[in-house]
């Protein structure tokens, strides 16, 4: 999108301002912003980009839309600011439809990947830009007319203390003076996401915000955006591909792959208890291993010629995949120990951790097993292996991909 275009959506976006509490502990401000998508659908042409999206987003919540590229996390987006009309769904923003309001109605604020920042503006002109846009007519934004009457010039006065008091929250105070050249990437992204802070919306949306960003700055930005979400209390929406973004910032993830929202909670339960084998293998680094097995007779899982006592509930000879984090799969050189047989082909040595990528007997994919690096001696390349499959950490999907929970814990869930 053209630098141009994108400032302008960017100017219409938010109503009249309104005062937020900048306090941690909810008040005011977290009455403010709930957003409650219903049954989205869009396509572009034969493409079906949203295919039923529904979403209730709590008023002040952090929000991450994860998925990989081309899965529409953007596209939903752009439809709740109103950049997009969807083909059909709803979109609530407080218990108010907005489908028909146009962007400049509906009380957000949007933060582009691009950052989308006026080179001929200084910092200080780009972030009073969307209030001057909105406060003042077009003839009192000509050069030299602020001296007209004493209305413009108090108008002139409250901009300038507004984008003094958000300068001051983002720590950029120096940089007023200074033109989009003279910034570094983290400080461009601070005059962006400030131009977005001056007009108080009810909702914060961020593309991709950080994806121009080196390593070390991404993450030292992370904490950045989650700090100013403490501070303000408003609703922040936020989509990357970035899993790190999504869970070290979130309150609640949202998983979607090609157009579809797989899941919905919070990051620890993404992790650990995915809902389809698309999130477990998508959340997670290095990636989940997957194996697939077979229920017996006995009704416990045979993969390869190693059996698993795990209760499925499920008829004989049915297919299922076997799902287990890295730190939880277990390698060790005793072949005493029971387990798939394995060898180690390549081993990771991060300093913190020890990732051993294993090739077992009867498995397609390489299993990979996390160890204390202290221990590195004890697995050369080459060394033999028993991977061992702790029951308590399967994860178990069926031939859909949807999980399958274990009869005993179905009858735990039921007796609860």
């Amino acid at each position: 999108m053209a630098l141009v275009s994108t400032t302008r959506e960017i100017e219409t976006m938010g109503n009249a301002p309104q005062v937020l509490n900048n306090s941690e502990d909810g008040g005011p401000a977290a009455s403010r912003g709930r957003v409650l998508v219903r049954g989205l659908l869009k396509s572009f042409g034969e493409t079906h980009v949203l295919k039923g999206v529904d979403l209730d987003i709590r008023a002040g919540e952090f929000i991450t839309v994860l998925g990989p590229s081309g899965c529409g996390k953007t596209t939903l987006m752009r439809i709740i600011a109103g950049l997009e009309r969807q083909d059909d769904g709803s979109v609530e923003i407080d218990g108010r439809p907005v489908d028909a309001l146009r962007p400049d109605e509906r009380d957000i604020a949007m933060v582009f990947q691009s950052y989308a920042l006026y080179p001929h503006m200084t910092v200080a002109e780009n972030l009073a830009l969307p209030l001057r846009m909105r406060r003042l007519r077009w003839r009192q934004r000509l050069p030299g007319m602020g001296w007209i009457d004493s209305a413009t010039r108090a108008n002139a006065r409250q901009i300038t203390a507004r984008v003094r008091e958000v300068a001051a929250q983002l720590q950029i105070e120096p940089l007023l003076g200074r033109k989009p050249a003279q910034l570094s990437g983290g400080q461009k992204q601070r005059v962006a996401v400030g131009r977005a802070m001056v007009r108080e919306p009810r909702v914060f949306l961020m593309d991709e915000p950080l994806s121009n960003l080196d390593a070390e700055l991404r993450v030292h930005m992370r904490a950045e955006i989650a700090q100013l979400h403490r501070r303000l209390g408003v609703t922040f929406i936020y989509v990357t591909h970035d899993q790190a973004e999504a869970m070290t910032m979130s309150d609640r993830v949202v998983v979607m792959v090609e157009g579809r929202l797989l899941q919905f909670a919070s990051p620890g339960t993404v992790y650990a208890d995915p809902a389809d084998l698309q999130v477990a293998r998508f959340v997670g680094s290095p990636r989940i291993n997957t194996l697939q097995g077979r229920v017996t007779a006995r009704g416990t899982i045979e993969v390869g010629a190693h059996e698993v006592a795990v209760a499925t509930g499920l008829a004989a000879g049915a297919p299922l995949t076997l799902a287990l984090r890295p730190s939880a799969t277990q390698a060790s050189p005793d072949v005493g120990v029971r387990g798939l047989p394995a060898h180690i082909v390549h081993r990771e040595n991060l300093g913190s951790d020890l990732f051993l990528h294993c090739r077992a007997e009867g498995v397609e994919a390489l299993l990979i097993a996390r160890e204390d690096p202290l221990h590195i001696d004890r697995f050369a390349v080459g060394t033999a292996v028993r991977i061992a499959l702790p029951p308590e950490h399967l994860l178990l999907f069926d031939q859909s991909g949807q999980r399958i929970r274990p009869a005993a814990a179905q009858a735990a869930q039921t007796a609860s």
